[in-house]
């Protein structure tokens, strides 16, 4: 049995034609063009929807409550 000679896998995507580096959503894997959706890694759509998950944090409030004895 022979073993056939297995070709390295690019480290990288190609570039695109302009130069630039592809880069791609993390979570649709489809080409990123913009600049800040480049820069985050993620597509405007998968930005929302990350916004959605997240809960909004609860306001801060001061509590009424007695003195501890002895401070």
């Amino acid at each position: 049995m022979t073993a056939e000679p297995s070709t390295p896998l690019p480290l990288e995507d190609p570039p695109e034609p302009d130069g630039r580096r592809r880069v791609t959503c993390a979570l649709c894997g489809r080409p990123l063009t913009g600049r800040e959706a480049r820069l985050w890694g993620l597509g405007d759509g998968c930005r929302a929807k990350l916004a959605e998950r997240t809960a909004p944090q609860p306001g801060r409030f001061d509590v009424e409550q007695d003195t501890i004895p002895g401070v």
